[in-house]
């Protein structure tokens, strides 16, 4: 039957339920991304009130935010480039701007203008990362980044900052922090590669080893989380430049559309 003009379709029930769904669908990876920009700017708040560590949190809780809404909204087909882009803005408050305040606040402050100028030098380091990823494909090989990504940087820097729980940095560590500060920059926008773990799989081929891993990792996450989140971020930091120098060749880069966001 033809509808007159001048009136509307009527939606049926199915129909309106079905796009319902996929509103909640879009809805869902849009969440975790503004629960990410969320603990990047109450992090901000924490540090202005000298609540280091707990900042340093709020940046390891980020992560784990920036981590999902990407896994959830290929897993669900709610990708779009709103969200992309969403995530991108996002990520600068979380992982550019409130790591660069936290090394300010915490250790390079005393320091003068060279120190605190390696934390601007962090922030613009990190948004050129961000851009690069957004506008070419991070390398042709799904194994390996260009670069190290923003959330690694930004958990050495929370990791520095829980390994100094209630200890007031002397004068040497406050220098070997800004020397840090200096590196982690320049490691964000340099080419070297870093093992991206998309193509690992271990959950599926050795599930019982996994899970032996997963079990002594919250072990040793619960007894000395400390030293252990420094030793991780920081080695994987490490790595990159140690595939380098032991002469693994080079990742190719190429212009493409970036499809997705895993990590940036």
């Amino acid at each position: 039957m033809i509808p007159r003009r001048g009136k509307r379709l009527r939606r049926r029930p199915w129909q309106e339920l079905r796009d319902r769904r996929r509103q909640g669908i879009f809805l869902l990876p849009a969440l975790l991304t503004t629960g990410n920009l969320f603990c990047g700017f109450f992090s901000l708040l924490l540090a202005v009130e000298h609540r280091f560590t707990e900042a340093a949190l709020a940046i390891l809780v980020a992560m784990v935010m920036d981590l999902l809404d990407g896994r959830v909204a290929r897993l669900m087909k709610a990708t779009s480039q709103f969200g992309v882009e969403y995530d991108s803005l996002a990520d600068v408050i979380s992982f550019c701007v409130a790591p660069a305040f936290l090394l300010y606040a915490f250790a390079l402050q005393p320091l003068g203008r060279a120190a605190w100028f390696g934390a601007f030098l962090f922030l613009v380091c990190g948004a050129l990362r961000l851009a690069r990823f957004n506008v070419q494909t991070a390398s042709v090989d799904r194994r390996f980044f260009v670069g190290l990504s923003t959330p690694a940087a930004a958990g050495v820097v929370a990791s520095i900052a829980i390994l100094l729980e209630g200890d007031e940095p002397s004068r040497a560590v406050r220098v070997a922090i800004a020397v840090a500060t200096y590196v982690l920059a320049l490691l964000m926008v340099s080419t070297v590669p870093y093992w991206s773990f998309k193509e690992v799989d271990f959950a599926r081929r050795r599930p019982v080893e996994t899970l032996l891993v997963v079990v002594l990792a919250a072990m040793i996450v619960a007894t000395m989380h400390e030293i252990f989140l420094f030793l991780v971020f920081a080695g994987y930091a490490v790595s990159g430049p140690v595939r380098r120098l032991a002469g693994r060749p080079a990742v190719t880069t190429g212009v493409e559309p970036a499809p997705g966001k895993d990590a940036h």
